[in-house]
């Protein structure tokens, strides 16, 4: 009997090697955000604390505290004096003028370090009254919050929004006798109805033809009589 051989018909297989080497990345902080940078005036060094002057003297106590902080070499002390300031609308004589104007007469802001001596320093200069606060050797200084609305936070890269204005102030009121200085109606005479400080306009009773007829008008087409 002969032997008998047995064949094993074995086909290559391709076997595809995969590589599970697991790369060490690090990732580097290149310090760029989306968040924009928002730079806020409280975040300056020191503390921000309100000074009362006597009325009118703001400038004066200013020009008074610059000289004091320069003879004594204090401007690591005291770093800012601020005088809040908005652009108001006006109406003079029929004619609307943007002046500037005190957001709070009287007082003003200052940056400084919270020290007792800054304090008696800052508060002996002629013409300030005190600080606002519950003490006297030790002012109340002002939150992140109260800084900010007053003074409006930087951000960086965006263009810095106009502060909000007050109404603007006129010399009319409900009643009043005016006159039309300009348009179809100048020369007429009559009373002023509405006040309408949003848009700048008064609504004024014309006697056109025996008939009171509504007219509304600019603050600048009418003069008060």
């Amino acid at each position: 009997m002969s032997n008998s051989e047995t064949t094993t018909n074995e086909m290559p297989v391709d076997v595809e090697t995969v590589d599970d080497t697991i790369l060490d990345v690090t990732i580097i902080d290149d310090g760029l955000s989306d968040e924009p940078v928002v730079e806020s005036a409280f975040d300056r060094p020191g503390r921000w604390y309100i000074v009362h002057t006597f009325a009118g003297h703001e400038q004066k106590v200013i020009g008074a505290l610059n000289n004091i902080i320069k003879s004594r070499e204090l401007n690591d002390q005291i770093y800012e004096i601020y005088l809040p300031e908005e652009d108001v609308t006006e109406f003079k004589s029929g004619k609307k003028v943007t002046v500037s104007k005190r957001m709070f007469p009287s007082y003003l802001l200052i940056r400084c370090e919270p020290d007792p001596e800054i304090f008696y320093v800052i508060g002996s200069t002629p013409g300030v009254t005190g600080f606002v606060g519950a003490e006297k050797t030790r002012p109340t200084a002002l939150t992140r919050r109260e800084v900010d609305n007053i003074i409006r936070p930087h951000v960086e890269g965006v263009e810095q929004p106009a502060a909000k204005r007050r109404m603007p102030t006129h010399e009319f009121e409900v009643n009043d006798t005016v006159q039309i200085k300009t348009g179809p109606f100048a020369t007429f005479s009559g009373h002023v109805a509405e006040i309408n400080e949003d848009q700048l306009k008064v609504k004024v009773l014309v006697d056109i033809f025996g008939r009171e007829t509504p007219v509304e008008l600019d603050f600048t087409q009418v003069t008060k009589l």
